[in-house]
């Protein structure tokens, strides 16, 4: 008998290849650009792109004069665009290893701090609507940063869907552990290529190298 009756999984880095940093440097700047500003700090570039909380942004906007509102559903406009227009070119892919998890017995989810409607396009593309009962991202709102993990609350909504007691959490980052420690359930973390040699401070239940690792450990 297994341990876990849901297992929830992140999007980016687990099931698909992380989007590419200097499309989502790109993507800010042409937000920046639309709200006519062309020269902007590359700090402030990062900051957007490297996990902005909703302090942090509107510190940037108002260093910038601008609107918080206004710019961030044109940031969040060109982001999801140039995701989507990298998965048609073929650019980024799932990964082959996804096939390992698609068959699990458990009632299965996708909880990612990507947007809602990127991760249903993402299911929809690359065939992965089936296998999975529920799935979360963010709105484009600013308000969403709020709720990006580490809060658990879009976990805490897969598990209320799927009626879970008891659950698993594959992800990629450290954000990723604490969300799950934070909705009561265990975690794995996945070496992928891009967090092989990742420090973390926070400890996962499991490590796994890919996802035949995750559905051995779901499966013992």
């Amino acid at each position: 008998m297994t341990e876990y009756d849901a297992v929830l999984f992140d999007n980016d880095g687990v099931l698909i290849e992380p989007p590419a940093p200097d499309t989502q440097r790109e993507a800010t700047r042409a937000a920046f650009a639309e709200m006519g500003i062309d020269a902007v700090d590359r700090r402030h570039v990062l900051d957007v792109v490297n996990g902005v909380t909703v302090e942090r942004l509107h510190e940037i906007c108002a260093a910038h004069d601008l609107d918080p509102d206004a710019f961030w559903e044109a940031r969040e406009r060109h982001d999801e665009r140039s995701q989507l227009d990298a998965f048609r070119a073929g650019t980024r892919d799932r990964y082959d290893d996804v096939a390992a998890i698609t068959d699990l017995s458990q009632a299965c989810g996708v909880v990612s701090n990507n947007h809602h409607s990127t991760v249903a396009f993402v299911l929809e593309f690359f065939e992965l609507r089936s296998p999975f009962d529920t799935h979360y991202g963010r709105e484009k709102t600013v308000d969403s940063l709020w709720h990006k993990k580490p809060n658990p609350h879009y976990l805490d909504r897969a598990l209320d869907d799927l009626d879970a007691e008891s659950a698993l959490y594959v992800g990629d980052s450290e954000s990723d552990v604490i969300a799950a420690r934070r909705a009561g359930i265990d975690s794995v973390f996945v070496r992928r290529a891009h967090c092989r040699d990742v420090t973390l401070a926070a400890t996962p239940t499991y490590e796994a190298d890919d996802l035949h690792e995750v559905a051995a450990i779901v499966d013992r």
